[in-house]
């Protein structure tokens, strides 16, 4: 679903993303984690076609980011750490000009809105402005956004945060099924725990670079996520 080749992004001579590859298949739920300046952020905006990269391919269910975007577009969704909308419009409004943009019809819109805003419990607030909503209830619509149009890839940076529990355990959920139906997920997170639950695989990124990367039983080994990520950490510790 996910093949990233070679991946190089430069700021300012300086390498936020070194030589990645990683391929994530349908199906599977692909944890992303590192320290903060690691390179998660830049790697999900560069698979999203938001940022532009130096060298490298990626293909997202075939498509080329770099030479078909609006393709690759079309099939995946991306939702930032902290997401940008418009707080003019209502939520109903919003979720509209999603569905707008990417051809959902009348009626398929209507009850995906429905369904999601009931489970994340919306419903009575998607005629209010989004500029009257908590950043938890932005995170909810970012999320509904994502889901309009069915995508086969989703990207998400640090999902859970601003969420309470049982939003956190609805979008678990939301994310479980699209890849049992066939999609697959790429997702940043410092929650740890979520992430040794939740995750088919696993990548660790420090300075740019891939370190480790496949099952979580290959990543993590006889401990647990935690101890192996810090273990690691304290590896960019001596080596600064």
């Amino acid at each position: 679903m996910l093949r990233i080749e070679h991946l190089t992004k430069t700021y300012d001579s300086r390498k936020a993303v070194d030589d990645l590859t990683l391929h994530i298949a349908p199906g599977e739920v692909y944890g992303f984690i590192g320290l903060n300046g690691a390179g998660k952020t830049t790697t999900l905006k560069s698979v999203a076609g938001i940022l532009q990269f130096d060298s490298g391919e990626i293909y997202v269910a075939g498509k080329s980011v770099r030479e078909d975007p609006t393709g690759c577009k079309t099939i995946m969704a991306y939702i930032p750490d902290n997401p940008d909308l418009y707080d003019f419009m209502t939520g109903t409004q919003y979720l509209n000009f999603v569905g707008d943009i990417f051809g959902v019809s009348t009626q398929k819109r209507k009850e995906r809105i429905g369904k999601y805003a009931e489970v994340f419990g919306l419903t009575a607030d998607l005629d209010q402005s989004v500029s009257s909503y908590s950043h938890g209830m932005k995170q909810k619509l970012a999320v509904i956004s994502a889901w309009m149009h069915e995508p086969k890839l989703i990207l998400m940076d640090e999902p859970f945060v601003g969420l309470d529990p049982k939003a956190s355990h609805s979008l678990k959920e939301m994310m479980r099924e699209l890849c049992d139906e066939g999609g697959a997920i790429f997702f940043s997170t410092h929650v740890l725990d979520v992430a040794e639950k939740l995750c088919d695989k696993i990548a660790i990124i420090k300075e740019g670079k891939l370190i480790r990367s496949g099952t979580m039983e290959e990543v993590k080994g006889d401990e647990s996520l935690e101890e192996t990520f810090l273990e690691l950490a304290e590896d960019v510790t001596e080596e600064v």
